[in-house]
């Protein structure tokens, strides 16, 4: 059976959190996270990462505020996807991430890290979260 990996993004203008699925495209796990440098070599580093990987599908957590409109975060992130749309081959579709950041951030407080542990896994863990919310709400409409 091939496998269907997934590729979950937290954009942000300082970092982007990146996850994987399995390759059922049942859970998502946090892979790494890239220090943003320029937008070619941030196309460059995920380039290598979907050869390596086998990336089929990107999903990239969309920052809407509250009531649904589109704030400034999300407008740059949804410029970014047009980069990704049109440099990467897999396609790219985008997930409402609302509360996501905070859910992950309520989970690191619960597990009791200090402040700069926090900092260097929130970006992955909301990746996790985003793709995760997406692989399962996928696995939902399929049922």
């Amino acid at each position: 059976m091939e496998e269907n990996r997934i590729l979950g993004l937290d954009v942000g203008r300082k970092r982007i959190g990146l996850a994987i699925s399995d390759g059922l495209g049942l859970t998502a796990q946090p892979l790494s996270l890239l220090k943003r440098k320029s937008i070619s070599q941030d196309l460059s580093k995920l380039k290598k990462i979907i050869a390596a990987r086998g990336i089929k599908k990107i999903v990239v957590g969309l920052p809407l505020n509250m009531d649904g409109s589109t704030g400034k975060m999300a407008i740059e992130v949804l410029h970014f996807v047009k980069l990704l749309k049109d440099n990467l081959s897999p396609p790219v579709i985008t997930w409402d991430e609302r509360l996501t950041s905070l859910q992950a951030k309520t989970l690191l407080l619960e597990a009791d890290l200090s402040r700069r542990k926090r900092k260097e896994v929130i970006d992955k863990l909301s990746a996790q979260l985003i793709l995760q919310g997406y692989l399962d709400n996928k696995r939902s409409q399929v049922g």
